[in-house]
């Protein structure tokens, strides 16, 4: 059985030290939290310093990571069959559609954008890639949430408070669920200023590998009504001769 590194750990640990302190941190801090020697942790800085992923302050001589991390990581993602996939979705939905696009997967009481595409008009919505979406007050958190059976929907929808983002998010868990249902019906999902004032979103559910996903468009309210009929067909087209069996299963993708 292959054994740990010790080493690898503990930079591993750094790391996650500075992700969750968010500030310059000196060694005897760092060794502090990580209940290390500080002549330990001193020669892990100075490694991880001279490998690019720390850097360390001229005037406090207190450490703080790089971008190279997040560079690597970007690099990575960017060849992962579920960035891959939505991505290849997204771009097609905003060429044919105008309007940004957007695919996101269901993660821990919120959904996490995969990828996005922004749209040609000037007025137009947009997400970063990796951005965490309320699921109660998003089109792509409703349609992963309609893809779910009722009893998990419950669930996810009391990990985390629902906020009150504008004066038409709806917050009452019961009622939350009774609206989700209703869209589940008809197969696709919407939210008309939930989230953002003078933004509409539709969203429909899929799934890519074993990922509860959702893809999504959206734009000003003015715009997005006056296409709905268009902009839906178009992304049903994206999604069309994917296998669902009833009207809450979403479409699966193998990535």
């Amino acid at each position: 059985m292959p054994a740990d590194v010790p080493a690898c750990a503990r930079t591993l640990a750094v790391l996650e030290v500075f992700a969750r302190e968010k500030r310059e941190l000196s060694v005897s801090e760092v060794a502090r939290l990580l209940d290390l020697a500080d002549s330990s942790c001193s020669d892990l800085l100075h490694t991880m310093m001279k490998a690019g992923y720390v850097i360390r302050t001229a005037k406090t001589r207190r450490f703080y990571p790089t971008g190279k991390l997040y560079s690597i990581a970007l690099d990575i993602s960017r060849n992962d069959p579920l960035y891959m996939a939505s991505l290849e979705m997204v771009e097609l939905l905003s060429e044919k559609t105008g309007e940004s696009a957007f695919c996101a997967m269901l993660d821990g009481g919120a959904v996490k954008v995969l990828a996005t595409a922004e749209g040609k008009h000037h007025l137009r919505y947009v997400l970063r890639n990796g951005e965490r979406i309320a699921l109660h007050a998003s089109a792509l958190g409703k349609a992963v949430l309609g893809s779910l059976d009722d009893e998990e929907m419950r669930r996810q929808l009391r990990l985390k408070p629902l906020r009150k983002v504008t004066t038409e998010t709806i917050v009452d868990p019961t009622e939350l669920e009774e609206n989700v249902k209703a869209q589940r019906k008809r197969g696709w999902y919407s939210v008309q200023e939930e989230g953002n004032e003078g933004v509409l979103a539709f969203g429909i559910p899929l799934e890519i590998g074993d990922a509860k996903a959702a893809l999504s468009i959206a734009g000003p309210v003015d715009r997005m009504l006056k296409n709905r009929e268009t902009y839906l067909a178009e992304m049903k087209q994206i999604v069309a001769g994917l296998p669902a069996t009833t009207d809450n299963k979403p479409a699966t993708i193998d990535a």
